[in-house]
């Protein structure tokens, strides 16, 4: 560990050349000393011009501890896994490649480490960004599927079962190497398929360890959503990865317990349905049937279709 260092934030990116400079500018404005963090960017296979605008703006930018590397095994969890594996600092934030940070985003973090020393984990709001605005069918309950996540209006401690998205988490360096990283198991997207539930299966390790796992509004992200990208077929593959991800957990615990995920997407599609009626009777039609769909595709997933 670098005993300058406070944080490393790790960015995996795959085809994000549109979005990545706005990342790293995001990171390279904070209001915390350039001496005080680093940035490594994980290419995981890209295959447009995301590295050659990383390489560029490294070059551009060679006041900060900005990094780049390859990982050529496919998943968001392989990547993070090797970022993780180059950190200094003892903490590790992961952000994506297509959020953007606020100027205060690290030294809010690095504070609040410093004020609660009991945190083993730490999660903040993510804000979508709609380009170029938010669709009329949008929910706060599909809103999740495209990173829209706010816990608490205050900052506290995490519920069991409850965690934070991994596209705004962080967590102490020696933390992430007891729990052995990112089951790989649950890779994310990998190809046109999504095995998800990675963060989660991660934090619930953390959680067993006793390690408490904070939320803080004020440590925000925007995250970018192209609306013409949430065609029914993404849509499908970011549920479906939830229920596929949930699938490959579980049956590692037991099959009673796959069994009683069952009946708990079975109730959950049910309150859909409850839920998209009165979106209806409310006036907004178009809200009713997404919610109804994220249910259906998630159960998909999780029973292996």
């Amino acid at each position: 560990m670098s005993s300058l260092l406070k944080i490393s934030v790790v960015i995996c990116t795959y085809n994000r050349a549109a979005y990545i400079s706005e990342a790293m500018q995001s990171l390279y404005d904070q209001t915390l000393s350039k001496k005080l963090f680093e940035v490594i960017i994980v290419n995981n296979n890209s295959t447009d011009n995301t590295k050659e605008v990383c390489a560029s703006y490294l070059q551009e930018h060679t006041d900060a501890n900005f990094y780049f590397v390859e990982e050529t095994q496919q998943g968001a969890s392989f990547a993070r896994n090797t970022g993780a594996a180059m950190a200094k600092a003892p903490l590790l934030c992961f952000m994506d490649d297509d959020a953007i940070a606020d100027k205060d985003y690290l030294e809010r973090i690095v504070t609040f480490f410093e004020n609660h020393p009991d945190a083993g984990g730490l999660g903040g709001r993510i804000i979508p960004k709609y380009i170029p605005e938010e669709p009329k069918w949008m929910s706060y309950y599909v809103s999740s599927l495209v990173g829209n996540f706010d816990y608490s209006p205050v900052a506290t401690v995490f519920k069991p079962g409850k965690y934070p998205l991994e596209s705004n988490m962080i967590i102490k360096t020696e933390d992430f190497h007891a729990v052995n990283g990112f089951n790989t198991a649950l890779p994310g997207v990998v190809g046109t398929l999504r095995i998800g539930g990675e963060g989660k299966d991660f934090f619930y390790k953390l959680q067993a360890l006793g390690k408490k796992i904070y939320y803080d509004p004020l440590i925000r992200v925007q995250h970018i959503v192209e609306v013409k990208k949430l065609t029914k077929e993404y849509m499908y593959r970011v549920a479906s990865g939830i229920g596929r991800g949930e699938r490959r957990r579980v049956l590692e615990i037991s099959k009673k317990v796959f069994y009683k995920k069952i009946a708990e997407y079975l109730f959950k599609l049910g309150a859909s349905v409850i839920l998209g009626i009165k979106y209806t009777l409310q006036g907004h039609p178009a809200q009713a049937w997404p919610v109804i769909q994220f249910r259906i595709d998630a159960l998909k997933g999780l029973i292996g279709r």
